[in-house]
């Protein structure tokens, strides 16, 4: 279980701080949702460690999170843009997920092991600027796979994608979050992608998130 108790962050010159409290289980998509500027991006900041709380709790089956450097936290960060180097093959992005001193025979078997379970087995070779926008987060989702990390958050993932695709993209995270059990926590303000992801849903509302 992922627990966040009484998390309390200001920026500066902030005069009222944040406080995030919520509950994501294995295996499920727990969402979070509120206007622009609600404290949405800061949340998941403090929870990948890119910032520190004033106070209170971040566990991981009752680990506590808060003092861990961010490399060294469990989890990945899927974003809008997909982070990929567009130079590289589809196939070496993904390989930036494995550990390091990984056997090169492995790490194929890997590679070819996580593009088959994102549908994309025969794109490996390409460079990943010649993908689509779809093809680009299933690379990204792959390399999430190699990283075998319990919490992935996800920050606007399905934005910059048409309707069609988005739909394929939200279908794919459920089926990797259940079968993967991950912790996976959405940030979005599209309402559909709450409705149709979402077991736990809460809203940013005056600095204070509560549930939906």
């Amino acid at each position: 279980m992922l627990r966040v108790d009484e998390l309390t962050f200001a920026h500066p010159g902030q005069a009222v701080p944040y406080e995030f409290s919520l509950v994501a289980p294995a295996g499920e998509v727990t969402a979070v949702s509120g206007t622009s500027g609600s404290g949405k991006s800061t949340l998941l900041d403090l929870l990948a460690g890119f910032l520190m709380p004033i106070s209170g709790v971040i566990e991981l089956d009752h680990v506590n999170l808060v003092p861990m450097p961010p490399e060294q936290r469990p989890l990945s960060l899927l974003l809008q843009s997909e982070s990929l180097f567009e130079h590289l093959s589809a196939a070496s992005n993904i390989a930036l997920g494995l550990p390091r001193h990984t056997p090169k025979a492995e790490g194929r078997q890997k590679i070819a092991a996580a593009l088959s379970e994102v549908g994309l087995d025969s794109v490996g070779d390409q460079q990943a600027g010649t993908l689509s926008g779809g093809q680009k987060q299933r690379v990204a989702l792959a390399r999430t796979l190699l990283r075998a990390r319990p919490v992935l958050l996800l920050d606007e993932p399905f934005s910059a994608l048409d309707d069609e695709t988005r739909v394929l993209i939200r279908e794919l995270v459920r089926t990797l979050t259940i079968r993967h059990r991950w912790h996976t926590v959405l940030v979005s303000h599209h309402a559909d992608d709450v409705e149709t992801l979402a077991g736990r849903r809460y809203v940013l509302r005056d600095g204070r998130l509560e549930a939906a």
